[in-house]
């Protein structure tokens, strides 16, 4: 693995071929993916030292379409994707296992209703999740085919991109229940015994495939220490200007020309004035919000001519006024910038 490959400036896809595996909406959360420098270091350090790289930033700056663009750039299938929960289990990131299901076929065995054949496999039971199937991706195929479901395709061992999105939504011994798993890459499954030891399966992956784990957190609880030490860490910053023009050519196609007047610039010019700290406003837009209010804006052909067309625009800040108190603001800050608006 070359270390610096992220943050070379000329850095491409591995395979310059069309993703033709990908779905359509797969491909745009990677393709107009620009991350800043200190974030592509922070995933080149991640992937060399084999850690998880735990990413923070304000809801909306990027965090999870990173990981698309990782297996994008990596030429790898679209990421695996666990969504946290308040009621997550460590082991729920793995696998899960239907111990109601098995019960219940247990019951009809025990009854000798024949209404079906219960199952007898316990395989038949397990379901393997994002990180627990990275991992039996990065396994050799015939050392785990004993503990694989019968319409599994393992196709090789490859690596594989996790994102955990939110993992600070979990309860706290989430993170504290991972510390081994997540440094060794191994989960074990309890519910299956190996017949020659009679303990519990334990899947371990090839550390030549290493799975690449992105955390993404928004902050709303503190990690334990002890699992903030076994990751890299990076808070993704607001774009700056010239960074946040390129993002909105490629994620919208709409070019705005810094040097220029016009409805583009009026518009960033409003979008930071809801960014300001001591406007009244609760909720500060971030770009995914900005950006679906330019797309409104073109849509409603608001981006040809000044902004001057309050019930236009009024509709588009939608897209970035999300409570109603600050809906109510928003109106008299809107006569306090654009006095000379009509509608």
């Amino acid at each position: 693995m070359t270390f610096e490959f992220f943050s070379k400036p000329d850095a491409t896809p591995l395979a310059l071929a069309n993703h033709s595996w990908w779905t359509a909406e797969a491909r745009d959360k990677a393709e107009g993916y620009i991350p800043d420098a200190g974030l592509s270091a922070a995933m080149d350090v991640a992937r060399f030292l084999g850690q998880p790289l735990l990413l923070t930033g304000d809801p909306g700056t990027g965090k999870t379409q990173f990981a698309y663009y990782v297996s994008w750039m990596l030429a790898l299938d679209p990421p695996l994707i666990y969504e946290t929960k308040s009621t997550s289990s460590a082991r729920d990131l793995f696998y899960t296992y239907d111990l109601l299901g098995r019960f219940h076929d247990a019951q009809l065995a025990q009854a000798n209703d024949n209404v079906r054949m219960p199952s007898t496999d316990q395989l038949d039971y397990v379901t393997y999740n994002a990180l627990g199937l990275a991992i039996l991706r990065a396994s050799d195929p015939v050392e785990v085919s004993k503990w694989t479901p019968k319409n599994f395709k393992h196709g090789g061992p490859r690596h594989s991109v996790v994102l955990v999105d939110e993992i600070d939504k979990a309860p706290r011994d989430f993170p504290n229940d991972l510390l081994n798993e997540v440094e060794n890459m191994y989960f074990k499954i309890p519910e299956l015994r190996d017949t020659d030891t009679m303990e519990a399966v334990r899947i371990s992956a090839s550390a030549k495939f290493r799975p690449i784990l992105i955390l993404t957190s928004n902050s709303e609880q503190h990690l334990p220490d002890a699992f903030l030490r076994r990751c890299v860490y990076y808070n993704i910053p607001f774009p700056k200007r010239d960074r946040l023009l390129k993002i909105i050519k490629a994620r919208t196609d709409i070019d705005i020309d810094p040097t220029k007047k016009g409805s583009g610039q009026e518009a960033l010019e409003i979008f930071d004035k809801l960014r300001e700290p001591n406007n009244g406003l609760k909720k500060r837009p971030a770009t995914a919000e900005l950006l679906n209010f330019l797309l409104s804006l073109k849509e409603m052909g608001a981006l040809d001519a000044p902004l001057k067309n309050t019930a236009k625009l009024s509709t588009a800040l939608n897209t970035m006024v999300k409570t109603a108190s600050d809906q109510t603001a928003i109106k008299v800050l809107l006569k306090e910038w654009l006095p000379n608006t009509t509608g």
